[in-house]
């Protein structure tokens, strides 16, 4: 048997150890196993999906570097990722995924536009590079194509965009986006990024954690080389800063990035800042910081809505080649309701568990798979959470909803929910007609024959009216 796939391993692993922490390395590359190398691409043994995912996002360019070192410029690593099969007697369960990483952009090459007496030292140098080199530090499956549009991110979206196609030349800076966890600012901040290597190939970006910025600070402070780090970050041409709320414990590392962040804006670079709130609201960073920070645009990432959380779900499903009904993706966007990634964990834990029991996924199989995503409940679904529905999907507010008026909008908008009031809920139409503003049945039913014919004459009439009614059925569940 070839054992050369087990030596090219062991060779990065030996580079991989002097570079990452020995506990990080214990637990993210020792559980590894190298299984095959065949035309330069080297096949490991990962223990899981999670396993998978972390390594992508924080080690694929470490481990890019590593194996590039040991095969060339075209080595590809690609992972065989474990399946528990659930019963010890048979054998595991495996798939195979192409490392993403392995499509980066070349590092660029320091030029040094400053006077500086002595030579920059790079913060991120790996060992076994000789020439002075940045890493972007970016995740080459960031990009703005991958990252769908909706009400929910479409400021922050476009003047991302805008940002990457004129760097620094915009009023967009700093550009501070900021949201919640698991809303997409890592995406977007290095979408940016990404676009701006491919726009403009001579600009140097970095992308940087704030956690990280202050660790560096820290080691360079006490190797009393503050003055090589500020100079270092003075000379990128568009720095992307990740979760700077973090700065709030960090007071020695703020005056270093103020005097970064001063110089690059007055040098007409770029700077990208996320968050998890708006600057205003930051704690613990100095009001100097906070008010540079408000120069430029903050834009907000927001809970994506029901429909852009169906465009996220297929658009994952199409890049990954998966297939399930359009009924169980509706079910997924309509109950999880927290964030992107957790919608694209129940996305993930429905695929596995289809793989691993050997079924189709269906309605039955998500519902009970998604249990732990989704707060179950027994209630049956009211005309007060109908009406609220409607409400919402036809942009009338509420309280219009039960006066007397003639508006068309209104009154179709009240006649749908009569309908779906009558077809969803066990009250009587006494009851349904209570719920408007004290009309009588009658009314409930001239209003449910009303919807009825509108929807054997009227094709958009009918769209709405059928969303609608998988929005009811979606909560009834």
């Amino acid at each position: 048997m070839d054992k050369a796939f087990e030596k090219v391993w062991a060779n990065c692993l030996e580079i991989i150890k002097d570079i990452v922490e020995w506990q990080h390395f214990k637990t993210w590359f020792e559980p590894i196993t190298p299984v095959a190398l065949k035309e330069k691409i080297l096949t490991i043994q990962v223990p899981s999906q999670f396993f998978y995912e972390y390594l992508e996002e924080h080690y694929v360019s470490l481990l890019a570097k590593t194996l590039k070192r040991e095969l060339g410029k075209e080595a590809r690593l690609e992972y065989r990722i474990m399946v528990d099969s659930g019963n010890s007697k048979n054998k595991p369960l495996t798939m195979d995924i192409p490392g993403h990483g392995f499509k980066s952009y070349a590092n660029n090459e320091m030029d040094f536009p400053l006077v500086i007496n002595n030579p920059v030292k790079n913060p991120f140098v790996i060992p076994g590079l000789k020439k002075m080199q940045i890493d972007p530090q970016l995740n080459p499956a960031y990009t703005f194509d991958a990252f769908i549009e909706g009400d929910c991110n479409r400021v922050a979206r476009r003047a991302g965009k805008t940002v990457a196609e004129k760097p620094g030349t915009t009023s967009f800076n700093p550009l501070v986006i900021y949201g919640g966890v698991g809303l997409g600012k890592t995406h977007l901040a290095q979408a940016i990024g990404n676009e701006v290597k491919r726009l403009h190939t001579n600009k140097i970006v970095l992308y940087v954690s704030s956690e990280k910025f202050i660790n560096q600070f820290i080691d360079h402070s006490r190797n009393q080389a503050i003055n090589d780090f500020i100079h270092f970050y003075q000379l990128i041409d568009v720095l992307i800063i990740d979760d700077v709320q973090f700065f709030n414990r960090a007071e020695k590392s703020q005056e270093a990035f103020f005097a970064i962040f001063n110089h690059l804006h007055q040098s007409g670079k770029q700077l990208v800042l996320t968050s998890d709130k708006p600057p205003k609201d930051l704690e613990g960073v100095q009001e100097r910081l906070l008010s540079r920070f408000r120069w430029g645009l903050s834009a907000d990432l927001q809970v994506p809505d029901y429909e852009t959380k169906i465009e996220i779900l297929e658009k994952k499903m199409k890049n990954d080649g998966l297939d399930m009904p359009r009924e169980v993706v509706k079910y997924i966007a309509y109950n999880i309701n927290s964030n992107v990634r957790e919608l694209e964990g129940a996305l993930i834990s429905l695929l596995a568990q289809s793989s691993l029991n050997k079924r189709e996924i269906d309605l039955e199989l998500a519902k009970k798979v998604l249990r732990n995503f989704v707060k179950s409940s027994s209630k049956e679904i009211t005309i007060d959470a109908i009406q609220k529905m409607v409400c919402e999907y036809f942009d009338v507010p509420y309280d219009k909803l039960l006066q007397k008026t003639r508006k068309r909008e209104i009154v179709q908008a009240r006649q749908i929910t009569m309908f779906l009031s009558k077809a969803f809920t066990k009250n009587s139409l006494k009851t349904i007609g209570e719920h408007f503003g004290g009309r009588d049945h009658t009314t409930v039913i001239h209003s449910c024959q009303t919807v009825k014919d509108l929807m054997d004459t009227d094709s958009l009439f009918k769209e709405s009216v059928l969303e609608l009614q998988q929005k009811v059925q979606l909560a009834a569940m």
